[in-house]
């Protein structure tokens, strides 16, 4: 059962749906991309036009993060606005999960179905394969995509290194497509998902654009093992990585040229990001955070702060901000976009956008908390960011250090976390660590007794 103060809420919404236009919104979620991976963020390999038309369109982020540096707690935080660690997402999910999304919790579909909006779910999932937690259980009307990773299900004896090959075995992960819970494809034809998943985006926005929608299209790629279709491969100066990111890009470029075609842009949020930084251990095909430091697994910056773009022509006014945001603040934002009000009883993570997409208003200071696991590795408040652990992404556990006192960053002036400075600001670590202590003692699900 949803909390019933979020029907209660829904029924409010009812009343608010004269009051103003209700915005489409479209979420454009990458797997693995890194900070330096897109034109628009200065990468010299991968050709990403309609990705830098985007970005000079819209607004362009380059302080955006994702809820986690792994995939099932950074999408449920997507989803819910809320940290794994308030739903128990906080690990990677297996195929044999007997655990998934809780159906009490409240994700961005649910809440927009409520006011009247028709939902999709297109690509990876990646939160639960057992009933109450798979897309159609969790608010969305319609789902086209896989499970899970798509280097999960692998052939028994394939080895590890075939993961990071420029030319992986097409048959060699016996991963499901599923359309609406049941399987329509198995092994999935990985060289043909961005392309479906495209045709299936255009369909829905073609088939729904006389009412409000919310597209959620979660890409597979760029994570590996790695494929990209006839048209795009080989044709990448980076390799089957880079060819996978072009043919993202086209892709982006079909559904904000289908937006414009059916008069919907100037309605319709688009958002587009990645739920967190590159698989640097996959060599050349883990792509690369820039001048962040490592990667995907970590709470390093490279593992958490990801390309963002978000883009509404005519509302958003084409630039660049520094401001701190992460995609916990999609839900209320989309909620705010919808005249919708927020869920009662429930503790949220994020912070509505609304102010800064629209007005170019500053965020208010707000502390942002890197959590690996159920536990807080690093706290980031302005430009000031403190380690309490480090852990290369995905290294040996010798490689996972405790920090007493926590290593200390400016990031303003560092953005590669190269020189801490702890021993010259107590002042910072102390108010970090008051941040810390007081989203701890609040870090329990208030709908709870």
């Amino acid at each position: 059962m949803k909390s019933s103060a979020f029907f209660f809420g829904s029924l409010i919404a009812a009343g608010m749906a004269a009051a103003a236009p209700k915005s489409n919104i479209v979420i454009i979620f990458t797997d693995d991309l890194g900070y330096g991976d897109l034109g628009c963020y200065g990468s010299p390999v991968s050709r990403t036009p309609h990705l830098d038309r985007m970005a000079s369109e819209g607004l362009r982020f380059t302080d955006f993060y994702s809820a986690s540096p792994v995939c099932t707690p950074s999408r449920a935080g997507l989803l819910t606005g809320r940290h794994g660690i308030r739903s128990g997402m906080i690990r990677v999910l297996d195929p044999q999960a007997k655990a998934g999304l809780p159906p009490e919790e409240i994700t961005i579909a649910e809440a927009l179905k409520e006011a009247g909006y028709a939902t999709a779910h297109i690509g990876k999932w990646h939160l639960g394969v057992i009933p109450g937690s798979l897309p159609n259980d969790q608010g969305f009307d319609q789902s086209l995509g896989l499970p899970y990773s798509n280097d999960m299900a692998a052939r028994p004896g394939l080895e590890r290194e075939a993961k990071k090959s420029p030319n992986p075995p097409p048959d060699g992960w016996n991963v499901p497509l599923l359309r609406d819970g049941e399987v329509v494809e198995q092994p999935a034809d990985q060289t043909t998902l961005t392309k479906r998943y495209t045709e299936e985006a255009l369909k829905f926005i073609t088939a729904k654009k006389d009412r409000p929608f919310l597209l959620y299209l979660a890409h597979t790629f760029p994570h590996t093992p790695m494929f990209a279709s006839s048209e795009f491969k080989g044709k990448s100066r980076a390799g089957i990585y880079g060819d996978a990111v072009e043919e993202i890009d086209w892709s982006t470029g079909q559904i904000l040229a289908a937006l414009r075609r059916e008069g919907l842009a100037e309605n319709t949020l688009v958002l587009f990001t990645s739920d967190n930084g590159p698989w640097l251990t996959m060599d050349d095909q883990g792509g690369s955070s820039g001048l962040l430091r490592d990667g995907k697994g970590s709470t390093w910056e490279g593992g958490m702060r990801v390309p963002a773009i978000a883009w509404m022509p005519g509302r958003i006014q084409p630039g660049v901000t520094r401001e701190v945001a992460s995609t916990l603040d999609l839900f209320p934002t989309a909620l705010a976009l919808a005249n919708t009000p927020l869920p009662s009883g429930v503790m949220l993570d994020g912070m509505d956008l609304s102010a800064l997409l629209f007005a170019a208003k500053p965020m208010p200071e707000r502390a942002f908390f890197y959590y690996t696991g159920n536990q807080i590795t690093a706290c980031r408040i302005g430009e000031w960011k403190a380690h309490f652990h480090t852990q290369i992404g995905f290294g040996p556990p010798e490689s996972r250090k405790k920090h007493d006192p926590p290593l200390l960053f400016h990031l303003g002036r560092d953005p590669s976390e190269k020189r801490s400075v702890t021993a010259n600001h107590p002042d910072v670590l102390e108010k970090i660590r008051a941040a810390v202590a007081a989203h701890q003692s609040g870090s329990h699900d208030l709908r709870k007794p």
